[in-house]
């Protein structure tokens, strides 16, 4: 099943145009329709689906610099402090809080790797604490596990997804934005070679700006007008419990399994790195961009092939304007947990915390993670269609970041100077020839 999600009333009348349309309501694309109706822009958020239905509520609720590729990590920084500022704007409890974040293993190689990351992001004025196995002890009490050591970030916290992101969509619409759900946007309108609005199933939007931001939906959308843009999706699984004992306040990973602690009283659980790969044509097209980190990751992943072959976004489904497209065929993309890894971290957390052993599970559900290459999201303009923009494969980052994402995304749509630097996350990077080697930091 899918977690529960604060449900967002439509607008009934989708104009006929706005300066901008954003296409997903899901964090990339309800921040950007935020920062761009603050701006003074009369914004249209369409949704195929109903906001937050897919991967942004799916996901951990970690908002963290600690671990960041360092390309992403101003982005991660300024969205900390607007964190920190988005409840008192949206008069809303985000369940943001900065309860810090704590790493801890057993593996030599994971405490060396974050020791090399820890002292190269002093660079960023990033001071994450490298634990000692004494220090990594007395921050996990109650954990019976005895930990070489960790690292730890009181600067970083949590927040609730589902509560977070339906906060901001209609942050927008208080600044002027109308949102519309069940409303697919089957494809571009395009004249004299660039952007002139999106043809949606309810009809057309004229706009001189277009933000694509459909998540693992993305390299679907641009496909279909030619565009390149390198996407392959991780089958994750997630869930939440019913209260429990607090061990942590904030978030805490360890080896083969994470917490968070939720408002509830219960956590969320997820299981870092680990997923379903599935062979697809899109996972085909794109193979060789991938093969590095594909190499890096595999020992986690399971593979598989299934529906998602023949349909689903990485499907190479054909459709016309004034047809039905994939996008109205499967509104919500809800893929099942795997339940083995459900019962496997139930199994970890009752052997690294015994206070946890009697865990009840108050939901599982599955994720599309849409990633890059690189590991670092795409926000961009498309040189090659003017009017057309970018702000997608957010590789399992993309609520932590968002609020900076979102941003970024409104400052290069409209011509502003951006809030970091782009360069790291333009378009072209996906098509020009660059090596984009293997991700950093996840």
């Amino acid at each position: 099943m899918s977690p529960p999600v604060k449900s967002v009333a439509s607008d009934e009348k989708l104009p006929a145009s706005a300066d901008v349309v954003v296409i997903g309501a899901g964090m990339a694309g309800s921040a950007a329709a935020y920062a761009l109706a603050k701006k003074g822009l009369s914004v249209v958020l369409v949704e195929k689906g109903c906001v937050a239905g897919e991967q942004s509520s799916r996901n951990w609720g970690w908002c963290r610099q600690q671990h960041r590729d360092l390309r992403e990590l101003p982005l991660a920084q300024r969205s900390l402090q607007m964190w920190d500022e988005l409840g008192r704007e949206l008069d809303v409890d985000l369940g943001f809080r900065r309860t810090g974040l704590t790493y801890v293993t057993t593996r030599p190689g994971d405490l060396a790797q974050w020791e090399a990351w820890t002292f190269k992001a002093r660079e960023y004025q990033m001071h994450s604490r490298v634990l000692s196995a004494a220090e990594a002890k007395a921050l996990t009490p109650g954990s019976t596990v005895d930990w070489i050591g960790g690292v730890h970030s009181p600067s970083d916290g949590r927040a609730e997804p589902a509560l977070a992101v339906p906060a901001i969509a209609e942050g927008a619409r208080r600044h002027g934005a109308t949102i519309h759900q069940n409303c697919a946007v089957r494809g571009l309108d395009i004249e004299a070679g660039k952007v002139a609005g999106v043809v949606t199933e309810k009809g057309r939007i004229r706009a001189r700006a277009v933000l694509a931001a459909g998540g693992a939906w993305t390299s679907m959308l641009l496909r279909h007008h030619g565009l390149r843009l390198a996407q392959a999706g991780v089958r994750s699984t997630s869930f939440f419990t019913q209260a429990a004992p607090q061990v942590i306040d904030g978030g805490l990973s360890m080896p083969d399994v994470t917490i968070r602690r939720r408002l509830d009283g219960g956590y969320t659980v997820g299981m870092s790195g680990r997923g379903l790969l599935e062979l697809t044509p899109q996972g085909l097209l794109y193979a060789r961009q991938f093969w590095p980190t594909f190499k890096a990751r595999r020992s986690l992943l399971k593979f598989g092939i299934g529906r998602s072959f023949f349909a689903g976004p990485e499907s190479l489904a054909r459709w016309t304007l004034d047809g039905v497209s994939p996008f109205e065929r499967i509104r919500t993309l809800d893929p099942p947990p795997d339940q083995q890894l459900v019962q496997r971290s139930l199994a970890r957390l009752a052997v690294n915390y015994p206070q946890l052993k009697d865990l009840r599970v108050g939901a599982s559900w599955g994720g599309l993670i849409d990633s890059t290459p690189d590991g670092i999201p795409v926000i961009s303009a498309v040189d090659s269609l003017p009017g057309l923009f970018v702000s997608t494969g957010f590789t399992g980052h993309g609520f932590g970041i968002g609020p900076a994402a979102g941003r970024l995304a409104a400052d290069l749509v409209a011509g502003d100077p951006p809030i970091v630097d782009p360069h790291p996350f333009r378009y072209s990077r996906m098509i020009d020839g660059t090596d984009l080697g293997a991700p950093g930091m996840m």
